[in-house]
């Protein structure tokens, strides 16, 4: 059977929430959600029903983490799957979520399951955005996140932007989970992210990067279990709209000045980061938006890029509130919208990974 055509399941498995796409030999796509998620052996079985006796003959799972490895994909064996199990500590709120996923489609599945990575695309990032400044003795390091979505942008820019796809382009991946990428020649060159997904900008429930000092007096205060809670589940917008919400959509909807200080807040910290990219590259020649918030807020788009005319970015205010792919205003850099699409990405991975 030739590669190219075996049937593929992709899973991307979180705390509360299940994704999946089925590509089918014929290029047919499935794809199924499972929002509010409280018992995933449930959502399996549901996703197991709804797919009426369609078996794919790979799974492909996305993984947030993949530790020090540069592979941007894994076939999963009994080594891989210990090795993926110390990990956890790394990504406490997204692999424990992304393992069980995984469990469960073994024991579904009678095919082989291939782990992609989201830091695979940020591997070859030069040490000047690899470092960070502790002790080197230390073994930790920046490696940034949401690199499977990154990658398809990367695949997408050229068709779109022809040779400015290859300059210095910055791709705001902005959700519940948050983050930043500036490109150059359709490679990662830095991140907003780090250690760990809960640095960079302020998200859903994490804060982004904080003062040390700050991490320290939580510590005198919390116990590590209690401080890990706070650090991924009570920070960010939900902390600074005052416990209103964690969701964009309410705080853009919401009159209270608790909600549109927290939207201020983020997306004075998005700009900072694209401000940050600039400086560090001498320049930024196209800025483009993804992920949920980065794709259907036009309201968040324009508060970001309005200040950011003194870097030639400027919005065609239809354009934006239709969602179309360009809304960079003529005779300006290009701004793009495309939307994430980390599963044609892990599907790839899966055909190569087993060639």
């Amino acid at each position: 059977m030739a590669i190219l055509n075996r049937s593929v399941l992709t899973i991307n498995s979180g705390s509360s929430s299940i994704k999946a796409s089925l590509f089918s030999v014929d290029g047919k796509r499935r794809n199924f959600r499972y929002e509010r998620v409280r018992d995933q052996r449930e959502a399996f079985d549901r996703l197991l029903h709804d797919l009426s006796g369609d078996m794919p003959e790979l799974v492909g799972h996305r993984f947030v983490h993949g530790g020090e490895i540069t592979d941007p994909a894994r076939r999963v064996d009994a080594a891989e799957r210990c090795r993926l199990e110390e990990l956890v500590h790394l990504a406490p709120l997204h692999l424990p979520g992304n393992l069980l996923g995984l469990d469960l489609c073994l024991q579904r599945f009678n095919a082989p399951q291939i782990v992609c990575f989201d830091t695979a695309f940020h591997a070859a990032m030069p040490d000047l955005a690899k470092r960070l400044p502790i002790p080197n003795e230390l073994s930790l390091r920046r490696f940034g996140f949401h690199g499977l979505n990154y990658a398809y942008i990367a695949e997408m820019l050229a068709g779109i932007l022809g040779d400015v796809a290859y300059k210095r382009v910055v791709v705001a991946h902005l959700g519940s989970g948050a983050s930043l990428c500036l490109m150059e020649n359709l490679k990662s060159v830095d991140t907003s992210m780090g250690y760990t997904p809960a640095g960079g900008i302020p998200m859903g429930t994490r804060s982004g990067d904080l003062d040390p000092g700050v991490m320290l007096e939580l510590a005198k205060r919390y116990t590590p279990e209690q401080l890990s809670d706070v650090v991924f589940h009570k920070m960010g917008l939900l902390a600074l709209s005052a416990g209103e919400s964690s969701e964009m959509n309410d705080l853009l909807s919401s009159r209270t000045e608790h909600a549109k200080f927290a939207v201020d807040y983020f997306c004075r910290q998005v700009r900072a980061a694209i401000g940050g990219f600039a400086a560090k590259a001498g320049g930024i020649d196209a800025l483009v938006f993804t992920g949920g918030i980065g794709e259907h807020s036009a309201i968040i788009r324009e508060q970001i890029c309005d200040p950011l005319r003194f870097l030639g970015f400027a919005l065609d205010q239809a354009a934006n509130h239709a969602g179309m792919t360009a809304i960079g205003l003529a005779a300006h850099k290009p701004v793009l919208i495309i939307p994430a699409d980390e599963e044609i990405m892990i599907r790839n991975l899966c055909l190569n990974t087993c060639l």
